[in-house]
């Protein structure tokens, strides 16, 4: 403290000015919201996305430039930020609403439907701190969602409630920016960003690096972030140098894509190495599927060039899904290295859920037996 002390009293540093040990989390990033738009900020962890939203609900202040909120902010940054531990969830709604500006007969007038939204009824009057981060999640939410505000400021704390909940919370977030609130969220769920935005920021340490359609930024995320990943070795016998993928845009369920790969086998493969076309969800990178293309005829065994075509009929819910070419060995139960990749998107599905069952149904109804009776009668 003391050298750093006397270097401010001295004038040796000024503001813009960075120690060898300090960086900027957030620089040079610009951007407006207005009534009824919904702004989504994605990134890896550490882009500063959560940065901004301190800054804009003046929790941290800038070093530089300014930020600001017009009218009541409904913010949801941390899980349980701003609730007191000891007190209940009903006397949290309350602090909360004093917080935001609000009377006591104003909070009074929201706290049903509060309790009612975040299911907590059963332990609205349990101290907060015997909560899980679930349930702080919850009220969180539905504090900042019932308490009228002109903006809303959402992080990723969502993610840790259950699915239903989350998929509640989220409809809420749509109808408030239909009646024209702006709305500034964060998420690693790349299709509540994109069903739910009208624009989003692609941050990279501290910058943005891509503005505009939801769409476009989460492609460019989703591509660079599956690079990085990209280790293939030179001694792997596969080399995939092109994945072209057809049709592109948004898809509706069911419908065929075709996948055409070009390469070739650089040495003889061994008996172990596999080739793969693989399908990911992104939301939860779950593989939904995985082609062995070394299983096919004819077999990739000698070195020579190739040309493999693979349709696909994509029987999947909504969302986006990255496809990837994986080399494994199956003897080590490891993956070598991965190729080429492209991304798809569906857009339209009729069912919910991973993947449709085409299912056959076949009801049969039968009239209450007292109409029966009558009829024999």
């Amino acid at each position: 403290m003391v050298p750093a002390l006397a270097s401010r009293l001295l004038g040796r540093r000024g503001t813009d000015t960075l120690e060898a040990r300090e960086f900027w989390a957030v620089e040079d990033v610009s951007f407006s919201v207005r009534p009824g738009e919904a702004v989504g900020i994605i990134g890896a962890n550490g882009a500063g996305k959560s940065t901004i939203l301190k800054l804009l609900t003046r929790i941290l202040r800038p070093t530089q430039g300014r930020c600001g909120i017009r009218g009541r902010v409904g913010a949801l940054i941390e899980i349980a930020a701003g609730f007191h531990q000891d007190l209940t969830g009903a006397e949290n709604i309350f602090l909360q609403g004093c917080i935001m500006g609000m009377t006591r007969r104003q909070i009074a007038a929201r706290f049903d439907d509060i309790v009612a939204f975040s299911e907590l009824a059963d332990f609205i009057d349990t101290p907060v701190k015997r909560y899980s981060s679930g349930m702080n999640a919850r009220l969180g939410f539905s504090i900042a969602a019932h308490m009228s505000p002109d903006v809303l400021v959402v992080d990723e704390v969502l993610a840790v409630g259950d699915w239903r909940f989350q998929k509640k919370a989220f409809d809420r977030i749509g109808e408030m920016v239909g009646r024209g609130l702006p709305v500034v969220i964060v998420s690693h769920q790349l299709e509540r960003i994109a069903s739910l935005c009208t624009e989003c920021l692609l941050l990279d340490r501290g910058r943005i690096v891509m503005r505009g359609l939801p769409d476009d930024c989460i492609s460019e995320y989703v591509t660079k972030g599956i690079q990085t990943q990209q280790h293939a070795k030179e001694d792997l016998p596969f080399r995939v140098n092109a994945l072209d993928v057809e049709p592109r845009g948004a898809l509706q369920s069911g419908q065929w894509i075709t996948v055409r790969l070009r390469g070739e086998v650089t040495a003889p493969a061994g008996p172990h190495h596999r080739l793969g076309l693989r399908v990911r969800a992104l939301q939860s990178s779950q593989i939904v599927s995985v082609v062995d293309l070394t299983a096919q005829e004819p077999r990739l065994l000698e070195p020579g060039a190739f040309e493999i075509t693979v349709e696909l009929q994509l029987n999947t819910g909504k969302g986006y899904f990255s496809i990837e070419t994986p080399m494994w060995n199956t003897q080590e139960r490891r993956e070598l290295g991965q190729g080429p990749h492209a991304l798809t998107r569906v857009d339209v599905a009729a069912f919910s859920g991973v993947t449709n069952l085409h299912p056959r149904v076949h009801v049969v109804t039968h009239p209450p037996l007292k109409d029966r009776e009558l009829r024999s009668a």
